[in-house]
Parts: C-alpha cells; structure tokens; sequence
C-alpha cells in the first residue's frame, strides 16, 4: 500500500491508542499467571494478536466480553505448543516468549517470524537462557531465528548483553517462575525506561525482586502469580506522530488519554518538542495541546527513547540550524536499520542528512517532497506521512500497511486532527 500526503496543517484533536509495550507485557503476565485476568484497552494491532497467538499456543485460554480481553493463565507452567510457533513481526513477542518457552521441562518450542525478525539478533538472549537452564537446537552462529528452545528453567546466575532492553525484560518476566533464584547482571544497557516498564509490572502484580540500580537483578524462583484486572496505559511512542503534526508551523493538535505517571521513556519526546520551541499546555482534563511555531535544531540523546528517531529526524529536516541524534545504536537493530533507513528517506525527500555510527546530523532545510520507501517498518511510514505536511511537494510512501504493527488506525486519528492521506495498492 502507498501513502500519499499533501502539505497542510494539523488541526484538531483525538486520543491516544494502548501502548504496544504494555500490551504485550499484559498478555505475557495474564498467561503466566494463576487464574482468569482482565484487560481493557488492549491493543488491537499486528503485534498484539501475535502476542495472544504465542501464549494461547502455550496454554492460555482467551476470551473476549464487554470487560475487555480474559486470558486463564497457565500458573507459570507452560503447555508443549502443538504445532511451530510464528512470532510474525513482533520482535518483543519473540524476546519475552523465547524465555517462556524455557519454562517447559524438558520439553521444545520451535519459533520463526517473518522475513525482518528472522534478521534481529537473539544470540545474547539465547547465551542468558542458557546459562540458566535452557536447552537449543538448531542454533545458528548469530543465533537468530527459525530456533528451537525449551527447559527447565534451573535458575542461576547470567550477564545479559542490553544492546535491547528486551533482553533484560524476558528475564525478568519470566524468572520469577523458574525452579530456583536467578541473578541477572545486564552490561552496556540501552532503553533503560522499558526496563523500568518491566519492573513496574513485577512491582504492581506482587511479583518479588530486588535490583541495584539496575545493574544487578535478583529474582526469587518459584513464585505464584495471582490473576489480575488492568486497563492498558495510551501509547507515548504512537502519540509521538501525532504531536509532531502539531508542533509543526502552522498545527494545533490536542491529545488526550496520555498518563504523565507512566514508566515510558517516549514521553520524553514533549519536553523535545518543547526545546525545540513549540508550545506545549496541559489542560485540566488530562489532554495536552501542542501548537506549532518555528523549530530550532539540537543535539538529542535517543539511548533511552529508539522509537523517537524516525520521527525526530524529520521534525530535524525542517527546524533551523542542525538536529543531532546521538547515543542510539539500538536503532540499527529494529525492524530495519533505522539510522541508515531515514537517512535514505530524508535524500529521497530532498533534504540534507549525515550518517554517523550511532546517530544522525540532520540540516533543517526542508524537505522538497516525492517518493520514498518505507521499508515495511511502521515508524518509518508513519514518519514520512508527517514529513508530507510540511514538505514542498506531497510525499509518497510504500509499504504502508506496516502501520497496522502498532497503530492499525492512524489514518482514522490522522484524519481527526484534519489530516488527509490518500491510499493506493501498490
């Protein structure tokens, strides 16, 4: 599918989608847990239902009522799956369900994912859950996927490398229900906010665990987790397109549903926007209104925040002076090679952009418009539908069906802030 978004200004106002982060985590801890839980608000996209197929092939029993999505947990003990287990192209999916699968005794799960998973690396996940009782067949040098992996989990002690924090999160999900005490020692770890996601869950269900600063994890074994009832948090990382439209010259865009309390680091995206110098209000309501004014550039350290880059980058292209995003080498290993992505997407679009081993320099002098790849990777697409509003000419992008990964109804919401794309079948 191809997009196609002509310059002109956002506009209005609409809510925020459940966050893809939370969601996943919910479903991850329904199923383990003991009893019938309850979510409201779950997201329904791509990456979610992926998330629902891989724990119902573990056991779980799923639902749907007007309370919201009910999952029967398997008390920490999983199922053997029937058949292969496909994780789609839900990289945290895989991440958090490769260590479920080492809850199995004795037993094997066989995962695959598409064409981009099968491309995102799991060997220091794969080293972690070994040292802690996991046994692999099929294991390729790099360790990605098709893979074979199961149990039991034993406990013990493991470092895990944190070039992705869904390493570290799939540990602590999954260790409090391991045979023994595990003790996790992450190094070099990005996207320390998704780990505090992770711990936040842990914290609000009861689970036990101890950490130094997140440095250094201890997770007794052999805990029971008792059913729960939750509503799934509104997501900043898609709510980041959104404001972006807004901040732009000339939009005025109120988002509401958005949770300042939350653990995500992609809040931090507004106080971005803020420095470079559009203006943010917060209502009594709970909404936040971001209204457009001319941009300044900056540096902007993304180790934390992976996500904002794509969006960032074009936000870049047209604030004056120059954009740097540094510190993000994460990024390379999404769906796609984010750094190297935009940087094709900005030249397709006529901007101005240098490449750096971790980062990006954009140089604000707009962009002309025409036609770009999205690279099948929905913040990419959704990035370029925006770029489309202040470019010169319109903006066209393919592979647009990747949206519905995390954000099935951005069109609907882009529409609601008075904005029009037109779609086409490629």
């Amino acid at each position: 599918m191809i997009f196609k978004i002509s310059p002109g200004n956002a506009n209005g106002s609409t809510s925020i989608p459940a966050s893809k982060s939370h969601s996943i985590r919910a479903i991850a801890f329904a199923s383990l847990s003991e009893g019938e839980s309850i979510i409201s608000n779950l997201l329904d996209s791509n990456d979610s239902n992926s998330a629902l197929k891989v724990y119902e092939s573990f056991g779980a029993k799923i639902s749907r009522d007007e309370e919201g999505l009910k999952i029967q947990g398997f008390n920490g003990k999983p199922k053997i799956p029937n058949s292969l287990i496909n994780v789609g192209n839900s990289g945290t999916t895989c991440r958090i369900a490769l260590g479920t699968a080492v809850l199995l005794d004795n037993q094997y799960a066989y995962f695959d994912g598409d064409s981009q998973t099968r491309n995102r690396p799991m060997g220091p996940l794969l080293y972690a859950l070994k040292n802690l009782g996991a046994n692999i067949k099929n294991e390729t040098q790099n360790g990605n996927l098709p893979i074979s992996i199961g149990g039991p989990w034993t406990g013990g002690s493991t470092k895990v490398d944190g070039i992705t924090s869904q390493f570290t999160t799939s540990l602590l999900i999954n260790a409090p229900f391991g045979l023994d005490n595990t003790y996790i020692e992450p190094f070099n770890l990005n996207e320390k906010p998704y780990v505090e996601m992770t711990l936040w869950w842990l914290d609000k269900l009861g689970l036990n665990f101890s950490h130094d600063n997140l440095d250094k994890f201890k997770i007794p074994g052999g805990q029971t987790l008792k059913s729960f009832k939750i509503s799934v948090p509104a997501d900043f990382s898609s709510a980041a397109f959104l404001a972006a439209a807004g901040a732009l010259p000339g939009g005025n865009v109120r988002l509401s549903g958005l949770d300042f309390t939350d653990p995500q680091g992609d809040k931090y995206f507004f106080q971005i926007l803020d420095s470079m110098g559009a203006k943010i209000m917060n209502h009594n309501d709970g909404s936040i209104q971001v209204t457009g004014n001319k941009l300044l550039g900056g540096e902007f350290d993304l180790n934390d925040t992976p996500d904002l880059l794509p969006i960032l980058s074009i936000l870049g292209a047209f604030a004056e002076g120059e954009t740097r995003i540094v510190n993000v080498p994460q990024a390379r290993i999404k769906e796609t090679d984010r750094i190297s992505s935009m940087r094709t997407v900005i030249e397709d679009l006529g901007g101005r952009v240098k490449e750096s081993e971790h980062g990006l320099t954009i140089y604000g002098e707009g962009l002309s418009g025409g036609k770009t790849t999205g690279f099948n990777d929905h913040r990419i697409v959704m990035s370029c539908a925006i770029a489309g509003l202040a470019s010169k000419n319109p903006v066209e992008v393919d592979t647009a069906e990747a949206v519905s990964i995390t954000f099935p109804n951005f069109i609907t919401k882009m529409q609601d802030i008075n904005v029009s794309i037109q779609t086409q079948n490629k």
